[in-house]
C-alpha cells in the first residue's frame, strides 16, 4: 500500500505504479535529502527536504515526513508520504 500525501490510498503493484507514473508526469524532477531517520522494529521514520522540478522550470522545495514497513525479505509493504505540494502546483 502507497498512501501518498492527501491522495487515495494505493494498493497493488499495479496501482501503484499507475499512482506514482501519474504524479510524475507532472513534475520534471525531484531530488530528497535526508535530514533525519529512526527506525522502530519494522518501521522506518524519514525526514526529507524535497527539492521538486516543476515543468515550468522552477525549483520548488517541501518538508516530507515519510514512514514504511518493511516485510522479512527486506521490501516494503506500507508506505505513507506525508507532504503539502501546493508549492509545487502554485501559479
Amino acid at each position: 500500500m502507497l498512501v501518498f500525501g492527501n491522495a487515495e490510498p494505493l494498493a497493488g503493484r499495479g496501482a501503484i505504479v499507475a499512482g506514482l507514473r501519474d504524479f510524475y508526469s507532472t513534475i520534471g524532477g525531484l531530488q530528497h535529502r535526508v535530514v533525519r531517520n529512526w527506525r522502530v522494529d519494522a518501521d522506518i521514520i524519514a525526514e526529507t527536504e524535497v527539492t521538486y522540478r516543476r515543468l515550468d522550470g522552477k525549483d520548488a522545495s517541501a518538508v516530507a515526513v515519510s514512514i514504511w514497513r518493511t516485510r522479512d525479505d527486506g521490501l516494503i509493504s506500507d508506505y505513507r508520504i506525508f507532504v503539502d505540494l501546493a508549492p509545487v502546483y502554485a501559479v
